[in-house]
């Protein structure tokens, strides 16, 4: 079999193997426990009696997640350019970068809802801040992780130090760079869902994951909250295959990390 074909098809038969033993670990449960573990046709059932609720808290999820990592990816290269540009400023920042990351979620949601009010302003600020620091780590370590043969033949032709900057190392970093994007875009999702449940709200009918799997928690709808987690899942991975995609048509000509993964 051809191997790119295989490649393919691998993950279509784990995942069909993965459906048959939940179905068989479904069944091997005593009766009174199935319902922790609801058989896929219940879990299918779900989607169609909640499809109005579920399509519209995943849309709004998918636009929160959207633009906080949106504005994390644009944010992350200018501070990246900015921490790559001098050891000084790296030593002074970089430390409050690591604290911003370390300060929990769940202490810095009632922040947020003192400050801007619960729904989508504070869910995208913390999917935002989720998504910030790995692409700022992969993407400064890549501006700095250029060969030092390449660094003198800039400065032996005059560079200046800007020159260097965004013509040697940032293409140099761009593996670095789509290595954190693809951190964030799997860390965006699961940041919009659990924002969403710490600074959500139903005011005006618009709410996402985080709430609806909430509310169906309450009334012990557990079909109903499998299809929400699945969802949530579909996110991630439509958003780590568009980063992935788009990784791939800017470095399979000239990466070798990219080029050999099709022989």
């Amino acid at each position: 079999m051809n191997s790119r074909l295989l490649r393919w098809c691998l993950p279509f038969v784990f995942a069909a193997l993965l459906l048959l033993g939940w179905q068989l670990l479904h069944a091997s449960l005593p009766a009174s426990r199935r319902f922790l573990l609801p058989d896929l046709a219940r879990i299918f059932s779900a989607f169609r009696d909640h499809g109005p609720a579920l399509l519209s808290a995943t849309r709004y999820t998918a636009l929160t997640a959207l633009t906080g990592f949106g504005l994390a990816a644009t944010l992350s290269v200018a501070a990246s350019l900015l921490l790559a540009s001098s050891s000084l400023i790296r030593v002074t920042l970089y430390p409050y970068l690591m604290a911003l990351q370390m300060v929990p979620i769940i202490i810095i949601a009632p922040i947020l809802i003192l400050w801007v009010g619960p729904g989508a302003p504070s869910v995208v600020i913390v999917t935002f801040l989720i998504s910030f620091f790995p692409l700022v780590v992969n993407t400064t370590q890549g501006l700095l992780s250029v060969e030092r043969a390449q660094v003198d033949l800039f400065r032996m032709g005059r560079a200046s130090r800007w020159q260097e900057l965004l013509l040697l190392r940032a293409p140099a970093a761009l593996p670095y760079f789509f290595t954190g994007l693809r951190i964030s875009a799997i860390l965006a999702p699961i940041g919009a869902l659990t924002a969403d449940y710490l600074v959500g709200t139903t005011t005006g009918g618009k709410s996402g994951l985080g709430i609806t799997a909430l509310l169906f928690s309450a009334r012990n709808e557990i079909p109903a909250l499998y299809a929400t987690a699945l969802l949530g899942c579909a996110l991630g991975f439509a958003l780590v295959a568009a980063v992935s995609a788009l990784a791939w048509l800017t470095l399979h000509h000239w990466h070798d990390s990219y080029s050999a993964s099709e022989k």
